[in-house]
């Protein structure tokens, strides 16, 4: 049912599978619904809101006719006379027409209030089941950056810390090869970041996102092998 396009990831449902619901002519009951001043009033403040190449001139002239008994629309005459983005067309074995999940919704209440309510704990369960994945990797990436940080204090310890440092001297020592890194990848120190969001719990790279914790765990592998070959920090 979920259509992968235009920059809206699983955001895309078939309105020719909820319409066969209704009838084996799914085609035609899309049809029917697009004829409907309602519908066509719902689909252009959709597309007003979302694409900035939405064509107003044209929608006018939709709407003006829009509920007349010799008004006709089409899901291919409705994107091409107005740019529309909201609503697709696709070829081939698993061909039909889509619309974006608010498009869709509204269908599926034309279609039935029943239907409605399926495709909307069926949508809630899809995005659920995507946020449970994107958590799983954001953990997994975090705890590989603490792995690869254990590696780079190694490193620190055995071959940038002399014997006669004193123990706030080798904590500044840690703290500065860190911020190093910080400062490469997320623009400040981990003080500086504290300061700017004195509300929030953990450090600055608890609040990193994905492909933030994937570089740094490759930076953090890196830096200990730089360290290990005798590179000083200005190298």
């Amino acid at each position: 049912m979920l259509l992968n396009s235009l920059g809206y990831e699983n955001e895309f449902i078939s309105l020719t599978d909820i319409a066969r619901y209704k009838s084996d002519m799914p085609h035609d009951v899309i049809k029917n619904w697009m004829r409907s001043r309602e519908t066509i009033e719902f689909l252009g403040i959709w597309e007003s809101l979302h694409n900035p190449d939405f064509k107003q001139v044209e929608f006018d002239l939709f709407r003006g006719e829009a509920g007349l008994n010799a008004f006709t629309m089409s899901p291919t005459k409705w994107i091409e006379g107005v740019n529309a983005i909201g609503i697709v067309t696709k070829a081939g074995r698993y061909g039909g027409t889509y619309a974006h999940s608010d498009i869709a919704l509204e269908f599926a209440s034309w279609v039935s209030a029943e239907f409605k309510l399926y495709i909307m704990k069926d949508y809630q369960r899809l995005k659920k089941d995507e946020n449970s994945r994107l958590s799983l990797n954001w953990n997994l990436n975090r705890e590989i950056a603490k792995l690869n940080y254990r590696i780079h204090t190694d490193a620190i310890k055995d071959h940038l810390i002399p014997p006669e440092l004193t123990p706030e001297q080798i904590s500044y020592k840690y703290a500065n090869e860190a911020d190093m890194l910080n400062v490469v990848l997320f623009g400040k120190t981990a003080k500086q970041w504290r300061d700017v969001n004195p509300g929030k719990k953990g450090n600055i790279r608890d609040d990193a996102n994905l492909n933030q914790l994937l570089v740094l765990a490759n930076m953090e592998s890196y830096n200990a092998i730089l360290i290990g070959q005798g590179k000083t920090m200005s190298e």
